[in-house]
């Protein structure tokens, strides 16, 4: 092939075999692309892997457009989000720092402004103001390779100091840099070819911060406004307090400790966080059985939040306290697979409240309270069919049952008992460490790395596998699980902000086994690319037997 021959690429987005000019970018291709919905397309796939639009084509591919309605997609709008904030931050305050702190809801986030105790109203409306000039200015942004050296250089010209330490503690000989107008930053994953791909979001006065609002994934023409989740909040920014107090809130800080051999006293520390946590839950529902007879617990939380450990470390808090607890799972009252409903695409939906069997668990549940035994179900998931402990469960006067499951904070799953007879508590992976100011580690990649760890270490299921049914796990958290979360009497991080250095070593090899030619090869190299900026931990034995952690790596002393 010359370089005057036409290259055919194949278009998946309309079947078509398109003839190209070599070196065509694919900016070019997508303007004569026909959307449904009309929204702007702002990356693609090539043969699998996620390339921004400025990507040339030199040899014949494979091209999967994608908006805003995509995983990926969603992921690069906030990106380029947080960078049409950080300019206007700067253009309206230099010498301001911009943090965006945590995620709040399903597409939020809290920011706050460092120097700034309390942001205005009027400063907000400012602030929104700027940030639509900015996207109405189509200010391109561009992407650089430049050497580690130039790139650190232009990080302390600009005041960006929280870039340094990842950036030291994981040297590279080149690194990139974003440059949009006068702005430079960097952000861990593609952007938008310009500010001007950005149009849905808005600014609201929250705490001593601000609200950045976006469109939910599944809603992408509307800018979705949370309701104010405190205790969520509450949680997040207890933890990121603490991890600043400690000096481990962010990832360089992090490898910094490990490479000066501190590793066993961040995982003490960490795991002290958890026991402190759960002691002071138990308390609560020991509190509750006193005062209301509060007989009934319930743990709830997305895929791999942890709630198994959870609810196994919470007996033995519970038991010092003189308590009796029992602990059940909900996934063993599935109705048998026959029965199972199924989702829009044919298959069983296992994460709809109509799996489980509410009437024989709610029959179950008035017998035990009356004191009767019970034999408890066990759901044989290869099988798919029910199975029969062989012995019964009975409570005395001192006993809390504990169940544990995705639907325990939905008030369908136990509509006789009475409130003040019921404590539920939300577990869930509330990652509070970030990369820098401005770029947030998402709980959903650190969930999944637990889960792709877990379902490798101990179902001998490949990462392929996982990262394929991970799209319809978050779809069914999502409808299931995250509209009640803040309707919890606790909640309880179960995130380890030692963890992902420890997952790093045990992901890594089975993430270079999806092959290229699958669809889940993208989301593989995503998440390499992210594990190398942690340095990685090989030894385990700083890590209790009893750890959250133990779940997903193996090593626990508790019986799964």
């Amino acid at each position: 092939m010359t370089s005057t021959d036409p290259i055919t690429i194949f278009c998946e987005n309309d079947g078509r075999h398109l003839q190209v000019p070599m070196g065509t970018p694919l900016s070019l291709i997508a303007q004569n692309l026909k959307t449904e919905q009309g929204r702007p397309l702002l990356a693609a796939f090539v043969n699998n892997r996620l390339k921004e639009l400025s990507y040339r084509i030199c040899s014949p591919v494979s091209v999967r457009f994608i908006d805003i309605s995509s995983f990926a997609g969603f992921r690069l709008y906030q990106r380029t989000v947080w960078f049409v904030l950080q300019k206007a931050v700067r253009d309206l305050w230099p010498g301001k720092e911009l943090s965006i702190r945590h995620s709040l809801g399903q597409s939020g986030f809290y920011c706050e402004i460092e120097q700034m105790q309390l942001i205005t109203d009027e400063e907000i409306a400012a602030l929104e103001l700027r940030m639509q000039q900015i996207v109405e200015a189509d200010f391109p942004i561009r992407r650089q390779h430049l050497t580690t050296s130039e790139v650190r250089k232009r990080y302390i010209e600009a005041g960006l100091d929280d870039k340094l330490p990842l950036l030291d503690s994981r040297p590279r000989l080149y690194s990139t840099l974003y440059t949009m107008d006068d702005m430079i930053g960097y952000f861990y994953g593609p952007l938008a070819p310009s500010s001007g791909f950005v149009k849905h979001f808005s600014l609201s006065r929250c705490f001593n911060g601000f609200y950045l609002a976006l469109p939910l994934r599944t809603d992408p023409d509307h800018v979705h406004r949370n309701t104010m989740q405190e205790k969520m909040f509450d949680i997040f920014h207890d933890y990121k307090r603490w991890n600043e107090l400690l000096g481990v809130a962010t990832v360089g800080q992090i490898n910094g400790r490990i490479l000066e051999g501190r590793i066993g006293e961040m995982v003490r520390i960490a795991e002290a966080v958890h026991e402190r946590s759960l002691s002071k839950i138990a308390d609560r529902i020991h509190e509750a059985n006193h005062t209301h007879g509060t007989r009934l617990v319930l743990i709830s939380g997305p895929s791999s939040s942890g709630k198994t450990t959870t609810a196994k470390r919470l007996t033995v808090q519970l038991q010092v306290l003189g308590l009796n607890p029992h602990i059940i799972s909900l996934d063993d009252y599935f109705v048998e697979r026959d029965k199972t409903p199924r989702d829009e695409k044919g298959d069983y939906d296992y994460e709809t409240l109509e799996a489980i069997d509410l009437a024989l668990f709610n029959d179950h549940l008035t017998q035990l309270f009356e004191g009767k035994a019970v034999t408890i179900p066990r759901y044989n998931f290869i099988t798919g069919l029910r199975e029969w402990h062989e012995e019964s469960l009975q409570l005395d006067e001192r006993s809390i049952l504990i169940v544990e499951g995705i639907h325990g904070l939905n008030p369908r799953l136990t509509p006789s008992i009475p409130a003040e007879q019921k404590f539920t508590i939300y577990a869930s992976c509330f990652t509070s460490i970030s990369m820098d100011n401005l770029s947030r580690i998402a709980t959903s990649d650190n969930r999944l790395l637990r889960r792709m760890t877990r379902d490798y270490v101990q179902r001998g299921s490949t990462a392929q596998s996982t990262l394929a049914r991970w799209g319809s796990v978050r779809l069914g958290e999502e409808k299931h699980i995250f509209p009640y979360q803040e309707n919890a009497d606790a909640m309880f991080n179960t995130s380890l902000f030692y963890e992902l250095s420890v997952l790093r070593p045990l992901a890594e090899p089975i993430l270079r086994e999806v092959p290229d030619t699958v669809p889940e090869y993208d989301e593989a190299c995503r998440l390499l690319q992210f594990l190398d900026n942690f340095t990685p931990v090989y030894d385990q034995k700083d890590i209790p037997p009893t750890s959250i952690l133990r779940e997903f790596i193996g090593g626990s002393t508790f019986q799964y």
